[in-house]
C-alpha cells in the first residue's frame, strides 16, 4: 500500500525482547468501480516488529511517503485491526498504490 506516515511512536520492545514502533499511515488514491472514478482514503493503525525496520520507518519521518507492504491482523483486544508492516520502499506520492507483483 503506497501510503504517507501520518504519526510516528516510540520504539518499545515484546515481552520476547524484540523492538516494536507504533505508528499510522495514510492512503489516498482513485481506482475505479463499476466503470466510474471512485476516491479511496484511510487511515490506518500499524506496527513494525524488529530493529532494522523500525529504525527504517523512523528514517522515514512523519509525512515521509513509502510502499508499505505487510498484513492486516486483529488488534490484541480484540477491537479493530492492524497493518503490520513487514517491508518498506521509501517513494513519493505519485508512485502507483499497487505494486509491481514481479
Amino acid at each position: 500500500m503506497q501510503a504517507q506516515l501520518l504519526e510516528l511512536g516510540l520504539i518499545r520492545y515484546t515481552p520476547a525482547g524484540q523492538a516494536a514502533l507504533d505508528f499510522s499511515l495514510k492512503h489516498e488514491s482513485q481506482v475505479t468501480e463499476a466503470g466510474r472514478p471512485r476516491r479511496v482514503s484511510l487511515e490506518i493503525k500499524s506496527v513494525a516488529i524488529g530493529s532494522e525496520l523500525c529504525k527504517r520507518v523512523q528514517a522515514l519521518g512523519v509525512g515521509g511517503h513509502a510502499l508499505f507492504e505487510g498484513f492486516i491482523a486483529a488488534m490484541r483486544n480484540g477491537r479493530g485491526t492492524i497493518f503490520h508492516v513487514t517491508e518498506l520502499t521509501p517513494g513519493s506520492a505519485a508512485t502507483s498504490s499497487v505494486a509491481n507483483p514481479d
